[in-house]
């Protein structure tokens, strides 16, 4: 059954997170997983911060490694459900055989920084996805502007990235939020190089009735890389 400092371990490996960035993303500090011996149990706060990050994991596996690592209560999508990949990567992307992400309530959240920010919080749902390269979290898709390839209701996956030009894929689809002249926006577009310029960017939609806006990247103060989306088909 190992040690707890190995499930620790695998459930690190599971996010796709190196120790010291497992440590971080608890709140522990350095060391608190990586000195431990094959001995050391763990206490109640470290166990409470881990589960708070990791609320998807069985605790009893995770103390004594009995049973398996995941909980039984990650939603898998229902049978009538698209998946439909979003993202073109230019080169080979690694895929995880099943992981589980977090599908957050943005009407709840302060904003998409606020989001990106607090993965603990305004979570609605835990969906299981099989087979998909790793994402950070899931919201719901309002309005009609990439309508017919998502339409209200969709389920985006998204991958946080740096908010800078030298990380932007032009002609992908993007989850971003900016701010002009105190106005704050929210948008899922394909961003696309700019007649302007650097540092201008074209934002652009899949339905024609929404025309293309060109704005500033420095008024962009978060987001994200769309990575699939999920449709639950209905005969409603």
């Amino acid at each position: 059954m190992g040690t707890i400092k190995e499930r620790l371990e695998k459930i690190a490996a599971f996010d796709s997170l190196s120790i010291r960035k497992f440590e971080e993303k608890c709140g522990l500090k350095r060391g608190n997983i990586s000195n431990m011996s094959n001995e050391s149990s763990i206490g109640s706060d470290k166990l409470s911060k881990i589960i708070d990050n990791y609320s998807f994991i069985d605790i009893e596996w995770l103390l004594t490694g009995k049973g398996v690592m995941l909980k039984d209560d990650a939603a898998a999508p229902p049978a009538d459900a698209t998946i439909q990949p979003i993202h073109q990567p230019r080169c080979p992307e690694k895929k995880l055989e099943q992981q589980i992400i977090n599908l957050y309530d943005f009407e709840a959240t302060a904003g998409l920084r606020s989001l990106l920010d607090n993965r603990h919080a305004n979570i609605i749902d835990t969906i299981k996805i099989p087979n998909m390269p790793k994402c950070d979290g899931a919201i719901h898709i309002v309005g009609d502007s990439m309508y017919p390839l998502l339409k209200a209701g969709d389920i985006v996956f998204y991958k946080e990235v740096p908010v800078d030009l030298q990380y932007i894929f032009y002609g992908e689809m993007y989850l971003l939020s900016y701010n002009i002249e105190g106005d704050d926006y929210v948008v899922v577009k394909y961003i696309k190089k700019s007649t302007k310029g650097d540092p201008f960017v074209t934002l652009a939609s899949q339905n024609p009735n929404h025309a293309d806006k060109d704005i500033d990247f420095r008024h962009v103060n978060a987001i994200a890389l769309i990575k699939a989306s999920i449709r639950i088909n209905s005969m409603s």
